[in-house]
This record gives C-alpha cells, sequence and structure tokens, in this order.
C-alpha cells in the first residue's frame, strides 16, 4: 500500500490516512456572529466523503478583534460552540478526524469595524491601518483567550488543535523583528508563543497532540532567518508542540521569486530531520506521485492540500486509483469504483 493510505498515530490521534485538509479560509459566516454557517457545514462535511483523513477548520479566532474580516469564524463564546459540535460529529461519522487552528489576525485586521492590535504599532503594508500596540496585560489577556478557545474547541469534540504562528498574523507577529520591537518581556520572539502553547496544553486532554503552523522564512532580510526559525522550532517543542505544519510567508508584503510543487518541503525536512519532530508538508501537493514520494523520502509524516481540495473534494480517491490504493468513499459511492479499488 502507498504511504499515504497507512494509517497515522501521533498521541491519541489515529488517522485512516496521511491526507490533511489544510485551513483555508472561508469568509462565509454570514451573521457576523463567528459561528459556523449552512456553508461551512457542506465545505467541511464533503472533504471527510470524499477520504480526507484529518481536516483542519480554517483559522478561528479567540477574539472577534482577532478575525481578518467580520466574516471569518471565531470561537470567543460558548455559544458558538454547538455550531462547531454539528459539523464535528458529522465529519466522524464519515471516518475522518477533525481538529481546529486557534488564531489571531493581530495587525492583519481588514473591516473597518474591526480594531487591529499587535506587538509594535506597525502597520503590514501602505494598504493596512496601524494597529494598535498592545499592553503587556492586554498580551496576558490573549493568551487565556487562546486557552478559552482551547477549552471551548474540546467541548466541542475536537480531536486535535493546531495554533496558527504562520503568515503574518499574530503568534507570527510576536515572532518577527519585522513587526516585534518591543522593549519588555513579550519582546522576546518566543515568549508569546511558548505562553499560548503552554495556557492551551493546560486545558486539552494529555492524548490530545497539539499541532503548530509556521513560516519558515519570511522573504525579507530584515526578517528571521530560516536558522533563527530553527531555534524557535526548539523553543516550542519543549513547550509541548507535537507536530509542525511547515509553510512560509505571510508576514511581509513580499512574494518567493519561485513558486513550485513541493517548495515548502525541503524547510519541513529539516525541521523534520535537525529537531526530531513529526511535520506536516504543505505547498501544491496534489500530484499523488509527489505527495507519496515525500513520504517515501521521509521529508514528512503527513501530507496537506490546499487548494487542490478545493478543486477536487474526492482527491483522496484519485490518488487512490493512481496509486494502486484502496479508494476511502461511503457505501452509496461503490458503484462509481471498480470492486478491486473499493477497501
Amino acid at each position: 500500500m502507498a504511504l499515504l493510505f497507512e494509517p497515522y498515530e501521533l498521541k491519541g490521534l489515529q488517522l485512516k490516512n496521511r491526507i490533511m485538509m489544510a485551513p483555508m479560509c472561508q469568509y462565509s459566516v454570514w451573521d457576523e456572529d463567528g459561528a459556523p454557517s449552512l456553508w461551512h457545514d457542506v465545505h467541511y462535511i464533503s472533504r471527510a466523503v470524499g477520504g480526507v483523513g484529518l481536516i483542519m477548520i480554517e483559522m478561528t479566532d479567540v477574539v472577534p478583534d482577532g478575525r481578518i474580516t467580520v466574516n471569518d469564524l471565531g470561537i470567543w463564546s460558548d455559544d458558538q460552540i454547538p455550531a462547531f459540535q454539528r459539523i464535528i460529529d458529522q465529519v466522524h461519522l464519515h471516518g475522518a478526524k477533525i481538529g481546529i487552528q486557534l488564531a489571531h489576525a493581530g495587525r492583519k485586521a481588514e473591516s473597518p469595524s474591526l480594531s487591529p492590535e499587535a506587538p509594535s504599532a506597525i502597520r503590514f503594508s501602505e494598504r493596512y491601518r496601524v494597529p494598535r500596540a498592545l499592553s503587556s496585560d492586554e498580551v496576558k489577556g490573549l493568551v487565556d483567550a487562546f486557552k478559552a478557545g482551547a477549552r471551548r474547541a474540546v467541548t466541542a469534540g475536537v480531536d486535535t488543535l493546531e495554533l496558527h504562528g504562520a503568515h503574518g498574523y499574530l503568534i507570527h507577529q510576536f515572532m518577527s523583528p519585522l513587526s516585534n520591537q518591543r522593549d519588555d518581556e513579550w519582546g522576546d520572539p518566543t515568549r508569546f508563543g511558548k505562553a499560548v502553547i503552554q495556557a492551551v496544553k493546560s486545558v486539552i486532554p494529555s492524548t490530545m497532540p497539539l499541532l503548530m503552523r509556521l513560516s519558515a522564512t519570511e522573504y525579507d532580510p530584515h526578517g528571521y532567518s530560516f536558522d533563527q526559525l530553527l531555534e524557535m522550532v526548539r523553543v516550542f517543542r519543549d513547550a509541548g508542540v507535537d507536530m509542525f505544519d511547515i509553510s512560509s510567508g505571510g508576514n511581509a508584503p513580499v512574494v518567493p521569486d519561485r513558486i513550485y510543487p513541493g517548495y515548502h518541503v525541503p524547510y519541513g525536512a529539516t525541521v523534520r530531520e535537525r529537531l526530531g519532530v513529526p511535520v506536516i508538508a504543505v505547498g501544491i501537493l496534489e500530484d499523488p506521485s509527489l505527495a507519496e514520494s515525500v513520504l517515501q523520502q521521509g521529508q514528512a509524516d503527513i501530507i496537506a492540500l490546499a487548494r487542490g481540495l478545493l478543486r477536487d473534494p474526492y482527491w483522496p480517491n484519485t490518488a487512490a486509483m493512481a496509486l494502486d490504493g484502496t479508494v476511502q468513499v461511503p457505501k452509496q459511492y461503490h458503484r462509481a469504483f471498480k470492486k478491486s479499488f473499493l477497501g
């Protein structure tokens, strides 16, 4: 069997395959209340029907002003729990596991009614507003907000959680000299992330793995280097992160010179090798042979797909047929596949 379809286990998380749906903002909360809408029900449950092993619900913000837009998901109130629970229960019925990515947009809040806040009063670009610099007490309050969001996610029934420390959002902003120029204790690039990790770990089951998404590089000479990122990963690993989801960019208005299938993979492979931690690979990996090759070469433990799963909710089955694997679909869909492909 292709490694892509081998089961995977991390602490108490048991996946039927190594395919993950990467978190992707849908901007589809119709009532601006942060709770998932019917769009989210269809969006996530259809990928579970399609055979994905792990679904990561998109960036979900721990306070109202932590959203990018007013149409983003939130988990700052117990009133939001039932809508998440509805999705989680249905995803479980189709054999997939599911998590929520906890986040705060920081200086990248866009909607006029939201107030951007950040480590320092430095705007992301001319298109964005200058954020308000958080006081030390406010930073501590946001650590508590991540903790409360984690508690609500556990109540809703998640199998895992991911902290968003990439793409220029709040945890990433604290990590980078591009956005953190504080002269107090929160000027330490790992202090906020470490505090959030420890707070979240205190309210989730000991058997539940904690994931963290990080940007390997900022594509800006004034940002942190990859070697510096590796040292921050070491701190976060020791604080309690069980697996790292390695992406790049987002904290400066620049893009890589070249974007090609697998362009994040070498970063993740280095994190995995040097620090001995399991890694999720992401970045245009929708070619089944490429996804399988990354696993076969020991460069990652899980393959995450984003746009590929938007184009094809049933991508796991496409990959299974390409790799002579086992198609994992509900019995209602068996008539669409040759018997030799069905488990």
